[in-house]
């Protein structure tokens, strides 16, 4: 893989008005990049805007839409893309699902990888440019209680590890990457998935969360992307407290 320079790059981040995809956008700045964040709530990445700057453009869209993949591409012609956005599985066994509830991340978490990534290659992104897909450690271990968010995850995992193999072979010099985050309270859909499963267990959220070890942070996986992106040399890692782990 090809090694970027951050520093006075252009990258767009999806997602990033909370979570993960805030402290990646956070991490970024922080590095020198203008960053483009991607939201539905404007009244998030307003409060982003006030913490982050001038270097931080808010822009209020859909990232599963795949016009507004094409539109930011190409206004803005990044050097990084990082898809961290995402849609809040509904909690429950499959008996209390319904198709809609049961494909929901596949409309959202999926689309929103296809329609990114497949326009990176097409345009194409200039060589060194890098795409970073958050995906999910439930891609690799399931997710009983959240419907079809566990194959959705894992799919983002294959479009992106397809569309590395892509550009080496057509000497496109783009690097693809997958990221996969363990489960943390401190997002909005952590904090659903743990309360979830606490209750299945019988404990209370903070048993259950002590039991898991430390928790991932959103500086953590700010601080990771920057990581990835000094040395991109693999395709898929997963993402815990303790940093990132190669997948094969």
């Amino acid at each position: 893989m090809t090694k970027f320079d951050i520093a006075g790059t252009t990258a767009i981040v999806t997602g990033a008005g909370r979570g993960l995809g805030r402290g990646v956008a956070t991490a970024l700045v922080g590095a020198g990049a203008h960053v483009i964040g991607v939201a539905r709530s404007g009244a998030q990445l307003d409060d982003v805007g006030a913490q982050l700057g001038a270097r931080f453009t808010p822009v209020r869209a859909d990232a599963a839409d795949a016009a507004t993949a094409i539109g930011l591409i190409d206004r803005y012609e990044p050097g990084v893309i990082v898809l961290a956005a995402g849609a809040a599985p509904r909690m429950g066994r499959l008996a209390e699902q319904t198709w809609e509830s049961f494909s929901e991340n596949w409309n959202v978490d999926v689309a929103q990888a296809f329609h990114w990534i497949r326009h990176a290659l097409q345009r194409p992104l200039t060589p060194g440019s890098t795409v970073i897909a958050f995906s999910s450690g439930a891609a690799l271990n399931g997710s009983p209680l959240s419907g079809g968010y566990a194959g959705a995850k894992s799919t983002v995992r294959f479009i992106a590890d397809y569309a590395a193999g892509e550009s080496e072979q057509a000497g496109l010099g783009i690097n693809v990457v997958s990221v996969l985050p363990q489960l943390t309270p401190v997002t909005d859909l952590g904090a659903a998935a743990v309360a979830a499963y606490a209750a299945a267990a019988g404990v209370d959220p903070d048993t259950f969360v002590a039991g898991r070890g430390a928790v991932l942070t959103p500086e953590q996986a700010g601080k990771t992307v920057l990581e990835i992106l000094a040395a991109p040399q693999y395709r898929a890692y997963v993402l815990g407290a303790d940093g990132l782990t190669q997948l094969p």
